[in-house]
């Protein structure tokens, strides 16, 4: 006789219910050589169903030792019985247990797929498995295109795809009409001569003849166990199917989970579509928000530099404190002073005030600015056409001036050269020397393009009638030392003044109060926008729990066919990333193209790749978190629970 492949010693089962267990089996002990062909039989709650799961590792007992080709199989963990049923075991089931969304060669091949063997090589297997049981022509049809003795060949085809030494058939022929029945025990006598252990699970007493041994169970006891027919010599058992190369990383496995996910997404097409609205919804508002964000940055930070970035800008009046007399505070003198200041490049006394302008019969109200001939070197600005007024202009109280863009424009007609001609302010005429380049709005949005220049002392004596000066700008040459130069210019005017009656303006500091501000308001708005995508991630998260909850026979299938729950995990989150990645990519393009249509309608935008990345990253970071649960719930589930959920 040969030594026992499955030998079970004192099996007990038991289910908890309520406060006192349900004993299933009672003290079952057998065992069963390699190469018999062997009917378990029973009526419905003798308890074969049970067995059939303990001895294919899909179950374990309460008490007793189970031992396989002499391994104690309860010393085994969830991976090991998972390694063992994919290497050893091959199920036929009442009810075929096929996936739905699969081929009939994609269903033969899943065995294959969790033992790491070659696409290539378990293709043409699973292929030639189904032409050996008359399904050539059927390999890729889907189950529900073929008939119940039909699955019931793939059941048995997927069995044999890893060798399946040890074959467990559930109530094979129940399902199936007679000629069917028969042709499936035809197939199984087959497999037996070809060296494979039948175990057959059966009501059926007169299934249960055809075997070599029939045992009988009642109430979970062995009440008979005979043979039938002699035993003979079993031929050869059959070899697992080995991978072909030894795995050395998971991407093998990542692959087939991004195909198995695509085709799951695949078969629920619309609520696939529901589930990716909330992560492009998500990931195109944060793209959109963050470059209208950047974009407003953009262009204020454009106005202040438009303004000088390196100046210094002294008003009348200290802070917080009012006088009378506070705008009469700074003269021309003052700033001559503080040009003469180390680290001081120039020094421009300015006052101005509102003024009416002709020309023809065009009025215009703007701002007329007298400032030193330096101003347009302090400012950094040039002119698009004539020249800026002079020293000598200053000194020689020239009437002369210099427009902004916005001026010219409300004055002049179309292309009509202002240079030469002569206007009146305030009805004083004064000769256009220059137009100014434009600048466009400074900070605060005021158009720094609708003003007229003209010397200082011009404006004092001819418009304004005063001595003293509105502001003093202050251009520094080395930005490096701006907060010395600020402390000397105040050391400076509080003592020519004896008092602190002015106050000091560093644009640099502004442009980075500004910089500040804009950033707080883009994180703002990019924090709203990611409000919308972990709404996306919960979303994802049911949808996946929903899937779960149907898919949870399939999960059975997969594991009784050898899928570890490392396989289980990383199918469901692959699918929860693919959902998100491919939302994250259409959310991407969505932002983008949101963002460019805002430019198109006069938005500030700034595209940049940090943006782009954080958002799709973050997608993918909320597949990877709201996918984890439900992976980890298909993962824990028990194999027989999901192999009888409906």
């Amino acid at each position: 006789m040969a030594p026992a492949l499955i030998e079970l010693r004192d099996i007990v089962k038991s289910y908890p219910s309520g406060g006192t267990p349900v004993r299933v089996l009672h003290g079952i002990t057998l065992a069963i050589r390699e190469g018999e062909f062997v009917a378990i039989v029973g009526q419905s709650g003798s308890g074969k169903s049970t067995l059939m799961n303990i001895l294919g590792c899909l179950d374990k007992p309460s008490s007793g030792e189970y031992l396989f080709a002499g391994r104690d199989v309860a010393r085994l963990d969830a991976d090991a019985l998972a390694a063992l049923r994919r290497g050893t075991f091959g199920f036929i089931f009442q009810r075929y247990n096929l996936i739905g969304n699969e081929t009939a060669a994609e269903n033969v091949e899943i065995p294959a797929v969790y033992a790491g063997m070659a696409r290539r090589e378990r293709s043409a297997r699973a292929r030639a498995l189904l032409e050996r049981l008359g399904l050539r022509d059927r390999v890729d049809y889907r189950p529900t295109q073929l008939s119940g003795g039909q699955q019931q060949r793939v059941s048995i085809a997927r069995a044999l795809m890893n060798g399946g030494r040890v074959i467990l058939a559930d109530e094979p022929t129940g399902a199936l009409d007679t000629k069917s029945g028969r042709e499936v025990m035809a197939q199984l006598h087959e497999l037996h001569r070809a060296g494979h252990t039948i175990i057959l699970i059966t009501h059926d007493h007169t299934v249960a003849s055809e075997a070599e041994r029939v045992i009988q169970l009642r109430d979970g006891e062995v009440v008979d166990d005979r043979r039938t027919a002699p035993a003979r010599a079993p031929a050869p058992a059959p070899q697992p199917a080995a991978p072909s190369a030894t795995r050395t990383s998971l991407l093998p496995d990542v692959i087939e989970a991004v195909k198995m996910a695509l085709r799951s997404l695949r078969t629920n097409l619309f609520r696939t579509v529901l589930t990716l609205l909330g992560i492009i919804i998500g990931v195109g508002a944060v793209i959109a928000m963050l470059a209208l964000g950047d974009g407003s940055k953009a262009q204020v930070l454009s106005r202040i530099e438009a303004m000088g970035t390196d100046l210094l800008v002294v008003r009348p009046g200290a802070r917080n404190v009012r006088t009378r007399d506070e705008s009469a505070a700074l003269v021309a003198e003052d700033a001559e002073a503080i040009g003469e200041l180390p680290n001081v490049r120039e020094s421009v006394g300015e006052h101005a005030r509102g003024v009416t302008v002709r020309y023809g019969e065009n009025d215009y109200v703007t701002l007329g600015t007298g400032a030193t001939a330096n101003y347009a070197r302090a400012r950094n600005w040039s002119t698009a056409r004539g020249t800026f007024f002079s020293d000598a202009d200053v000194r020689g109280v020239a009437p002369v001036a210099v427009l902004g863009k916005t001026v010219v424009d409300n004055l002049f007609r179309r292309g009509e050269n202002p240079v030469g001609r002569y206007v009146l302010i305030n009805n004083i005429p004064f000769q256009v020397i220059g137009v100014l380049a434009p600048k466009g709005a400074n900070s605060s949005g005021t158009d720094m393009d609708d003003t007229i220049l003209m010397p200082l002392s011009t404006a004092r004596m001819r418009l304004f009638g005063r001595n003293y000066v509105r502001v003093i700008t202050v251009q520094v040459a080395d930005m490096e030392q701006v907060e010395e130069t600020e402390a000397a210019i105040a050391a400076l005017l509080t003592e020519r003044h004896r008092k602190v009656d002015f106050q000091i303006r560093n644009n640099a500091s502004l442009m980075e109060t500004a910089s500040e501000t804009q950033n707080t308001m883009t994180m703002l708005l990019g924090s709203i926008a990611a409000i919308s995508l972990l709404v996306g991630g919960i979303g994802v998260m049911n949808i996946m729990l929903v899937s779960v909850t149907e898919r949870i026979r399939e999960i059975g299938i997969r594991m009784a066919t050898g899928a570890r729950m490392l396989h289980i995990l990383l199918q469901f989150m692959t699918e929860a990333l693919v959902v998100c990645s491919v939302g994250g990519a259409i959310g991407v393009a969505g932002g983008l193209a949101a963002a460019w249509v805002a430019g198109r309608l006069g938005s500030p935008v700034v595209f940049s790749l940090p943006p782009v990345a954080m958002a799709f990253g973050s997608a993918f970071l909320i597949g990877l978190l709201f996918g984890f649960l439900p992976a980890r719930r298909a993962a824990r589930m028990d194999p027989v629970t999901a192999l009888a959920t409906e």
